[in-house]
């Protein structure tokens, strides 16, 4: 196992499930970090907001949070996710849960996509991460 590389076989997708949210703002910047360093390995990756995930997603929020005093905010880590090319997904059962509506979304989600989608990605990536 130590001398197999991620680059050396063929595992190139990944889905990160991203359920942490403001009330864990520590937990919040590192799935975007790597997803933004598996992207840029040539990887698929899609990150899922769901449960307390969702507002990460709402206006307001990811860039008045850090993940550390001083730190670049959540968002700037979303939008480095995004440009490595990393998709983001909102999960729409979990949006009326936390009083979140479309017009309240950053513009960096990709889509707004169903429990279903969710299964999709899990059972079709190589790798699944859970935050």
């Amino acid at each position: 196992m130590a001398d197999q590389h991620y680059l050396d076989n063929e595992e190139k997708s990944v889905v990160i499930v991203m359920t942490s949210g403001p009330s864990t703002p520590h937990r919040c910047a590192t799935p975007f970090y790597i997803g933004s360093i598996l992207a840029s390995m040539d990887s698929d990756v899609h990150i899922f907001f769901t449960m307390e995930g969702v507002m990460l997603a709402k206006r307001g929020v990811a860039e008045n949070l850090s993940a550390m005093k001083g730190g670049k905010t959540i968002l700037e880590f979303i939008r480095d996710a995004k440009a490595a090319g990393v998709k983001l997904h909102l999960c729409k059962p979990a949006m009326p849960g936390y009083e979140l509506d479309v017009s309240d979304i950053i513009a960096e989600i990709d889509e707004v996509s169903n429990a279903g989608a969710l299964a999709d990605l899990i059972l079709s990536s190589d790798k699944s991460m859970y935050f």
